[in-house]
């Protein structure tokens, strides 16, 4: 914003967004591409072992996470999660996908204020309050799983994050460039930020909420919530 002061012209006009995409196609972008239609026994079997690797991430964090210990957790063949999942990294980046899944499942179809059914700007607020807590509760999961940075925002699920506040954005401020706003958003909610400010700053929760209220409201040229 201080760069704007020293600019005499005007800005030149928005570039012409891209075409809008409906709540099913939002929710096809968060979808692996590779992952094939599994029969039900596989599907079950997949299950199982992403609820063993949870498991243990809740006991002993992402590090104590290894084939062979999911494995034994879920009482099968270590051969059988390296067939599943390729390796670790695939079996982490397939627990944050399922967790993925969940909370696009949340603001797509979900009760208000995070899913349809209340204002735009409500909604904003609410994802962002949403992905904060879902980050602090799974950090060492997202910081192991974390895509390279060539890879970084190409990923469906970065993808789908970025079309809806998109999408919530156009509704709120039709005149900006929404896309842009979104990664200014998305960006106070980064998984190694928050491990930052939370784990070595020591800060507060409240804070960042707050945090968040308040760049919602500059952004969007809106008031404060009462």
């Amino acid at each position: 914003m201080l760069y704007a002061v020293f600019m005499s012209a005007d800005l030149p006009p928005f570039p012409r967004p891209h075409e809008p995409l409906d709540e099913a196609g939002l929710f096809q972008l968060g979808i692996r591409e590779e992952e094939p239609c599994l029969r039900a026994d596989a599907a079950r079997n997949r299950a199982r072992l992403l609820e063993a690797a949870a498991r243990l991430i809740a006991e002993h964090g992402a590090a104590g996470v290894t084939m062979e210990a999911v494995a034994a957790a879920a009482q099968v063949g270590k051969g059988t999660v390296f067939r599943r999942f390729g390796d670790r990294t695939g079996l982490l980046m397939a627990l944050l996908d399922h967790s993925a899944r969940q909370l696009q499942a949340d603001f797509m179809s979900g009760p208000p204020p995070l899913g349809p059914g209340a204002p735009p700007l409500e909604r904003l607020r609410a994802f962002g309050v949403a992905m904060l807590y879902r980050s602090v509760e799974q950090l060492d999961l997202q910081l192991a799983a974390e895509p390279e940075p060539t890879r970084r925002f190409s990923h469906p699920s970065n993808r789908a994050l970025a079309m809806h506040v998109t999408m919530l954005l156009r509704q709120i401020v039709p005149d900006g460039d929404c896309e842009l706003l979104a990664r200014t958003l998305l960006a106070y909610l980064d998984p190694a930020q928050i491990h930052y400010l939370t784990r070595e700053c020591g800060m507060p929760m409240e804070r960042l909420e707050a945090g968040w209220s308040d760049l919602v409201a500059r952004v969007t040229r809106t008031a404060q919530p009462a």
